[in-house]
This record gives C-alpha cells, sequence and structure tokens, in this order.
C-alpha cells in the first residue's frame, strides 16, 4: 500500500458517530415505523459528504464513508445475507470472562455504552438456510455514495470495511461449523469484489478471531484450529484479489472497560499474518497492548506488506500529544520501515450507531488532527533520519 508520498500516511478504521437525524430516520426504518425513503437516503448521501469532508479537512489521507448507512453488525447481516434470522437471547456471553470478573462494571457499562442507546438491539443471528447475498443494491449505494463525496475532497485512496465471515453469527444448518463459515466467506465475497471493482481498498473486519483466544471451554488445539478456519474463510473469499487492495482488521470487541481477559497480539499475529491482505490494523494504543510494539522485533513483517497500528484510541476522551503519536509511529517505523506503516485509530469510534458514542464526536476529530499532526512530525524525523 505504498503511496510514493514521501512522508506517513494517516488513515482510520471505519466507523464513525452518525448525526442524531439520521439515527432517528435510522430507528424509525429498523422499528417498522413510517419513514420517507427518498428523505432517508437523501440524508444518507448528505451524511456521507459531510462527514468525508470532516475527515479531509482533518487531514487525513485514506478516508471512507464512516458506515453511516450501517446501524451495525448484526442488522447490516440481516440486511445483506439470506439465510438467517435473529435469537433473542441466544448464542454465546459477549466477553465472557471479562464481565464475569467484573459483572457491577459491566452491567452498568452496556447500559449506557456499547448496548445502550442503540437505534436497534443487537441480537445474535442464526443461520437456518442456505445463505446468500441479497445485499447489491444497498452495497451499490454505499458505494455510491462515497464516490460523489469523494469527487470534491483531497485524498490518497479510500476503503469501504464489510464484515468477515466469522462475524455474521451462528450455525443452526450447515453440518460443521467450517461448511457454515465458507458458505458465509463465499456470499460475502459478491460484497468484497463489488467494494474493489468500485476503485476502493476492502477492509475485512474481523474482531472475533481475536475473541478465540480467550473463549472459554476451548483449549490451545481447539484455538488453533478455529483461528485456523476463520483465515481459510476469509482467504477463500479474498481469492483473486490483489492483496493490495485488502486492508484486514482485528481488535478486541470491549472499549472501556477493565480489559484484563483479552488475547495478546502474540497469539493472533501468526494467523492475522496469513491473511492474503496487505496490510494489517490492530489495537496498540490503549495501555493493556501499547507494549506489544516490541512484538516486531522478533516477527517479520513480509515483503510488501504494510501494519496499521492504532496510535490514538477509541476507548478514551483523552486526545492523544502529537508527540506521543510520533514517538509511537517512529517506533514501528524503526522496526517494520516507515513506507510499512500507515497509522490509524484503534478501532472505529461507532461500530454500533448509538445516540450516545463512548467518546465524544468533538473530541473524536480532535483526535485525528492529533493523529495527522503527529504523523507530519514523525515523517519530519524518519526521513531526516534517512538523509
Amino acid at each position: 500500500m505504498a503511496y510514493g508520498a514521501n512522508r506517513i500516511v494517516t488513515t482510520h478504521v471505519g466507523s464513525l458517530p452518525r448525526p442524531t437525524d439520521l439515527l432517528d430516520m435510522m430507528k424509525a426504518r429498523l422499528g417498522g415505523e413510517g419513514y420517507d425513503r427518498n428523505a432517508y437516503d437523501a440524508r444518507v448521501r448528505r451524511a456521507v459528504i459531510e462527514n468525508v469532508r470532516q475527515q479531509a479537512d482533518c487531514g487525513l489521507d485514506v478516508l471512507t464513508d464512516g458506515e453511516m448507512s450501517k446501524p451495525g453488525f448484526f442488522v447490516y447481516v440481516k440486511e445483506r445475507l439470506e439465510g438467517f434470522e435473529p435469537r433473542p437471547g441466544r448464542g454465546p456471553k459477549l466477553f465472557a470472562a471479562e464481565v464475569a470478573a467484573f459483572p457491577e462494571y459491566y452491567e452498568d457499562y452496556f447500559k449506557r455504552a456499547m448496548l445502550g442507546g442503540g437505534v436497534a438491539p443487537m441480537q445474535p443471528m442464526f443461520c437456518i438456510g442456505p445463505v446468500k447475498y441479497r445485499g447489491q443494491a444497498a452495497l451499490k449505494q454505499d458505494l455510491d455514495n462515497l464516490k460523489a463525496a469523494l469527487a470534491d475532497v483531497s485524498h490518497l485512496d479510500a476503503f469501504v470495511p464489510a464484515v468477515a465471515p466469522s462475524g455474521v453469527g451462528y450455525n443452526d444448518y450447515y453440518r460443521t461449523d467450517e461448511e457454515f463459515m465458507f458458505a458465509v466467506g463465499e456470499a460475502l465475497r459478491t460484497e468484497y469484489l463489488a467494494i474493489v471493482e468500485a476503485g476502493f481498498q476492502v477492509q475485512v473486519d474481523d474482531p472475533f478471531l481475536s475473541d478465540i483466544f480467550v473463549e472459554p471451554g476451548l483449549d490451545d488445539a481447539q484455538k488453533q484450529r478455529k483461528a485456523k478456519i476463520y483465515v481459510e474463510a476469509i482467504n477463500h473469499s479474498l481469492r483473486g484479489i490483489p492483496p493490495e487492495r485488502v486492508r484486514f482488521h482485528t481488535c478486541y470487541g470491549v472499549n472501556e472497560g477493565p480489559r484484563i481477559h483479552e488475547a495478546a497480539l502474540s497469539e493472533v499475529v501468526g494467523h492475522m499474518l496469513a491473511i492474503n491482505a496487505g496490510a494489517y490494523s490492530f489495537e496498540a494504543a490503549n495501555c493493556r497492548h501499547e507494549h506489544e510494539y516490541h512484538l516486531w522485533e522478533d516477527v517479520k513483517l513480509p515483503d510488501g506488506k504494510a501494519i496499521i497500528p492504532g496510535v490514538i484510541t477509541h476507548a478514551s476522551n483523552i486526545v492523544e500529544h502529537p508527540l506521543l503519536i510520533a514517538e509511537r509511529i517512529t517506533r514501528f517505523a524503526n522496526l517494520v520501515g516507515r513506507d510499512n506503516v500507515m497509522p490509524a485509530a484503534d478501532c472505529g469510534f461507532s461500530s454500533q450507531a448509538c445516540y450516545k458514542t463512548e467518546v465524544h464526536p468533538k473530541v473524536m476529530w480532535e483526535k485525528f488532527k492529533a493523529l495527522v499532526e503527529g504523523a507530519r512530525l514523525a515523517s519530519k524525523a524518519l526521513w531526516k533520519q534517512a538523509a
């Protein structure tokens, strides 16, 4: 993903807060209330234009639509894939070990943050029939909206996030979970291909890969086997797509919290690098994982690949100082090469469409400005160093 910019290129991870009036319209649509479809589509288009312009105004280089049209992973799956039904209260508990260790904290947290204030409930989806892609019209609308928004702003490239096969729900139809995963991957391939054919990078979002390594009841061999299936399903869905047009993102699911029960990057990195992507996005700014940059002292980044480390966190309203951001960027650049680092945020700032995001939108934009300034400072040091 080298852009020949002779500096550190910046990006982010995708989801950004939606405007309140759009959330109102989205909630009415998802709740089966009467709504004006033309007015809704027009508001989504306008929100994408506004959001992309704000990204560019902050100085970010590789932009996206902020996922303005998407209510969240599970609703997105329901709208774009056939063969699923919601089953409230079913499925594994989210972040089971973490919640068991801190039940009082997370009872309050889910009410006020991740699960509270959303426009639609997070209901687990279960596969009950053959999986097929049916989201062509919605996808085309997203791609057209992004193209229109990018026409009037300065940028180097653009990407569109899409869920990984592991993120769509649970198997209640296929003989094995492996068969299920490959069926989902084949269906999602339609989306991945369309994004790339439209001229964008596809970002495969897979926080679920990291979750495997803290999943209760799995021994080490089972964890390795499950991770291998996830990787194979993604690679099957990406076959024939140039790796340089693919970004892969993984994270840990919980935002603000103790976060003691999370996988170490050392457990995930080998599987992550086996995915046929050109760049790999992971958390590196939060204080449970910042030390893991040392991992790249021993792990060899394959030739032609890049990393997209988080250098600002989506889990705190503190705006990182540009000098600290520059230091974080420089650490990675000195280990994997300055041309192979594209700094970003740890994760998206609104993976579910919520009325109240954990990081206030105004604070988020300041974080992006700090990211860009930190990249400028790092570029100055890194290119001077090599002169």
